[in-house]
């Protein structure tokens, strides 16, 4: 089975630069893909607790909506960016949420003004990170998507 963990970001610059100081301030090196899309950026770099080395791939955020229906709000609506975190090698979903998790919190140490949200297998928040709010984690189980809304309103960008 392949998870995902994604770091879902929200500031006041261009994807670029946010591209730019992720990978200055997670210690990656870029990495060059002819097949990759317009705007995106990926990145490797070495895990923080498993061996072996992650890949981070920067990309605009199209899985939320501008102007969604109340039932369609999501918590990473408001969030332009995405850093998708792969750990390379055997798959371990485990090792993969920590290493996301370990560069959530090294994003949010290092770029208190930018809004960050991390999810896992993109229906999950497992964490968020709000400017003047702090960083909350989620109890597991805790979806994305407006049933859940109560739970996330308080700590991702609106």
């Amino acid at each position: 089975m392949s998870s995902d963990d994604n770091i879902f970001f929200a500031g006041n610059q261009s994807l670029g630069e946010v591209a730019g100081w992720l990978a200055e301030t997670l210690a990656l090196e870029p990495v060059e893909d002819p097949d990759l899309k317009d705007g995106a950026y990926l990145f490797r770099g070495r895990g923080r607790s498993v061996d072996g080395e992650l890949y981070v791939l920067v990309e605009p955020n199209v899985y939320g909506e501008t102007d969604p229906e109340p039932e369609d709000v999501s918590a990473i609506d408001r969030y332009e960016g995405v850093a998708g975190v792969r750990h390379a090698g055997a798959k371990d979903e485990e090792a993969q949420e920590r290493e996301a998790r370990a560069l959530f919190d090294e994003l949010v140490s290092n770029r208190p003004d930018i809004a960050l949200v991390l999810s896992h297998n993109m229906a999950l928040i497992t964490a968020a990170y709000l400017p003047g709010a702090g960083v909350h984690t989620f109890q597991p189980g805790t979806t994305l998507d407006a049933p859940d809304i109560d739970s996330w309103r308080g700590w991702v960008r609106g």
